[in-house]
């Protein structure tokens, strides 16, 4: 059986480490924020067909309120990663993480004093959700820029579908098997901490955590030679 290696690529680890926060992010939203994604849209549409159908528990503002602020932070971050394509790779990636990390501190100062159990008061509902949306369709915008097969940091169905399609037992190669595998590591471990951070200690120190992840994940990619190079190389 051959395993591709994963290559000596910094974003690499910097992808597997968002990946990490991501999990920490879909903690935050599933079990602190009502049954509502910030990260991944495709639940929120469906969640709204349940909604529109009058299935309890399922609030359609939610839904509606993380799915219009996901598409704002997609197309900021789409400008900006336009503007920045003659930058060094550095500069970029640390525009977007200090972009990231401010938008999840500030939601998780709006978090203080949040009550989980009632979801109360509404307004810091709806602002903790539109935050978090707004630096998952950041993310999810500058990941698709990079173009990096297997790592999306959000999104694994197409992830665990190569992973069995290009299998060996399917007759392939198994492509990128380290990388994929431990890009569904990755997301799991994140989920796992946010689990035990949200039910134990509440929404701000989670949000304080995904935010130092992202920070210090491309901090460690922005020292690498290979950052000094333009955008789009």
């Amino acid at each position: 059986m051959s395993i591709a290696p994963i290559p000596s690529d910094p974003r690499v680890p910097l992808m597997l480490t968002l990946s990490v926060a991501t999990g920490l992010v879909d903690a935050i939203s599933v079990l602190g924020l009502g049954k509502v994604f910030t990260a991944n849209m495709t639940g929120n549409i469906v969640f709204l067909g349940f909604a529109a159908a009058g299935t309890p528990d399922f609030h359609a503002v939610s839904y509606l309120v993380a799915i219009a602020a996901f598409l704002l932070g997609a197309l900021v971050a789409g400008r900006t990663g336009k503007a920045q394509a003659a930058q060094p790779l550095r500069r970029w990636l640390l525009i977007a993480a200090l972009v990231e990390a401010g938008l999840l501190w500030t939601a998780a100062i709006v978090a203080i004093d949040f009550d989980i159990a009632t979801q109360t008061p509404g307004t810091r509902l709806y602002a903790i959700i539109a935050l978090t949306a707004v630096t998952m369709g950041f993310r999810n915008a500058t990941i698709r820029q990079l173009k990096i097969p297997d790592l999306t940091t959000t999104v694994l169905t197409l992830t665990l579908t190569g992973l069995a399609a290009d299998s060996s037992l399917a007759g392939g190669a198994n492509p990128n098997m380290g990388r994929r595998i431990a890009a569904v590591v990755a997301i799991f471990v994140g989920a796992f901490i946010g689990a035990v951070l949200v039910s134990r200690w509440g929404l701000p120190l989670a949000l304080l955590m995904a935010g130092a992840l992202v920070l210090a994940g491309t901090a460690a990619c922005a020292v690498h030679l290979t950052a000094s190079k333009p955008t789009g190389t």
